[in-house]
C-alpha cells in the first residue's frame, strides 16, 4: 500500500484540500488522516487525462507521412477494420503525452471513409498494443467535407454530401434487412456478408463515433439517429456558434466530443470556427469532452485548451471534468475519470496548482504503478 497527500485534489468533480490518498492499483482510501503507509510523493492532485478523440500512434512523430495509417483507402466501408491494428506504441509522442498528464487515449481511424473502422481506448505508458489495449470504444463515421474529399480512393466515392449520406443509408438499410432475415430464420448469420454483420453492430447499439463539423450536417446526424435508432456521439463541432445547435444535440441525448480548439481552420467546413465558439457551449452544456485530433494538435497541449473554459466561467474544478470525468462517462468507463475510492489509481501529481503556467506533472501513477517522475 502507499499514499499521496492532495495538499489539494481536482477529483474530476470537485476540489478537496489537505488529504491523503491510499492506493494500490485501485484507490483505497482518501481521508484526512495520515495513513500508516509509504507517503510517495505529494501536491496538487488531478485525475489521468483522457484524450477524446486521437490518431496518435496511426500518425506517427518523426516518421514520413507517407507512413501514417490513419486511413485505409481500400473502400468507402470498412467497419471490420480495428484501429488498435495499425498503432505503434513506439510513437515518439506517447513520451510527450505521459510528461504532460495525458495517460489515456482513444485512438480512432481518420474520417477519409463514411465508416472507417473501430476505434479504441489505450494506455499511453505501455511497450506493446497487447498491453496498451484497454477496449474497443464505438465506430467510426464521417458525414460532411471529408469522405467526400478522398474521390481518387478506391470503392465508390461521393462527390456530394447527398451523395454520402445515400450510400451510408443504403449500407444501414441492407444490415437492417440481413438482420430480419436472420431473425425471421430466412438466413443464417453464417450467410451474412462479414461487413454487413460489422453495420448489424452499429444498429444494435454499438456507439457511432461521428466526425461532423457543421450544424446543416449536424441535423443530418440527427436525422439519421432518430431514422436507424442509433447511438451516436458527436465529434469535433468545430463549426458550430449558435446555441440551437447544442440545444438540439442536448435534446437528442447526443454526446459532444469537442475540439481541436487551438488548430488552424484549414478548409471551408471550418470558416466559423473560433475558440469563442466555447461560449454558446458552455451556456447549453449538453454532455461534452474535449480531444486534441493528435496530430492536429499536439496531444500533450490537451489541458492547454482548458484555459479557453475558464475564459468564459468554467471554474477549474469543472475545467479538469472536462479531460477526465466527462471524457471517461462518454466513452463508457467506469474506473477511470475521477479519484474515488474504488476507482483505478492513474492520478497526476502536480508541482504547483496545474492552472499556473509553470506547473508541470512530477509524478505520473497509471493503474497503481509509477510511470513517469519528472
Amino acid at each position: 500500500m502507499q499514499a499521496i497527500r492532495a495538499k489539494g485534489l481536482y477529483d474530476g468533480v470537485t476540489v478537496k484540500k489537505d488529504v491523503y490518498i491510499t492506493f494500490e492499483k485501485r484507490i483505497e482510501k482518501i481521508a484526512e488522516e495520515k495513513p500508516d503507509c509509504e507517503i510517495i510523493a505529494e501536491g496538487i492532485v488531478t485525475p489521468a487525462f483522457i484524450d477524446g478523440h486521437s490518431h496518435i500512434g496511426l500518425a506517427r512523430a518523426g516518421e514520413p507521412s507517407y507512413e501514417e495509417e490513419t486511413n485505409d483507402e481500400l473502400s468507402e466501408f470498412l467497419p471490420l477494420n480495428r484501429a488498435i491494428d495499425s498503432i505503434y506504441m513506439d510513437d515518439q509522442s506517447f513520451t510527450e503525452s505521459i510528461e504532460h498528464g495525458v495517460l489515456y487515449a482513444h485512438v480512432m481511424p481518420g474520417s477519409g471513409n463514411l465508416v472507417g473502422g473501430k476505434t479504441c481506448l489505450i494506455r499511453n505508458w505501455e511497450s506493446s498494443v497487447k498491453k496498451a489495449f484497454v477496449k474497443d470504444i464505438g465506430m467510426k463515421c464521417a458525414l460532411g467535407f471529408n469522405p467526400r474529399s478522398t474521390r481518387d480512393w478506391k470503392g465508390e466515392r461521393p462527390t456530394t454530401r447527398m451523395g454520402a449520406i445515400g450510400l451510408l443509408r443504403r449500407e444501414l438499410y441492407k444490415a437492417k434487412k440481413a438482420e430480419a432475415l436472420v431473425k425471421e430464420g430466412k438466413k443464417s448469420i453464417n450467410e451474412i456478408d462479414p461487413a454487413t454483420e460489422g453495420m448489424i453492430e452499429i444498429l444494435n447499439g454499438m456507439p457511432l463515433m461521428v466526425h461532423v463539423h457543421k450544424s446543416d450536417d449536424i441535423y443530418t446526424l440527427l436525422a439519421l439517429t432518430s431514422e436507424f435508432g442509433l447511438r451516436c456521439v458527436a465529434n469535433h463541432c468545430g463549426d458550430v456558434f449558435a446555441e440551437e445547435v447544442w440545444k438540439d444535440l442536448k435534446a437528442a441525448s447526443i454526446p459532444v466530443i469537442y475540439g481541436p480548439i487551438d488548430s488552424f481552420s484549414y478548409k471551408v467546413e471550418l470558416k466559423h470556427s473560433s475558440w469563442r465558439n466555447i461560449a454558446s457551449l458552455v451556456a447549453v452544456n449538453p454532455l461534452f469532452g474535449l480531444m486534441t485530433d493528435h496530430p492536429v494538435v499536439l496531444q500533450r497541449d490537451l489541458f492547454m485548451q482548458l484555459r479557453h473554459f475558464l475564459r468564459f466561467g468554467v471554474s477549474k474544478e469543472r475545467a479538469i471534468g472536462i479531460i477526465t470525468q466527462k471524457n471517461a462517462e462518454i466513452l463508457g468507463l467506469n474506473d477511470l475519470g475521477t479519484v474515488d475510492e474504488g476507482k483505478l489509481a492513474s492520478m497526476i501529481v502536480w508541482n504547483n496548482d496545474p492552472f499556473e503556467l509553470g506547473s508541470y506533472p512530477a509524478l505520473c501513477v497509471g493503474e497503481g504503478n509509477i510511470i513517469y517522475e519528472g
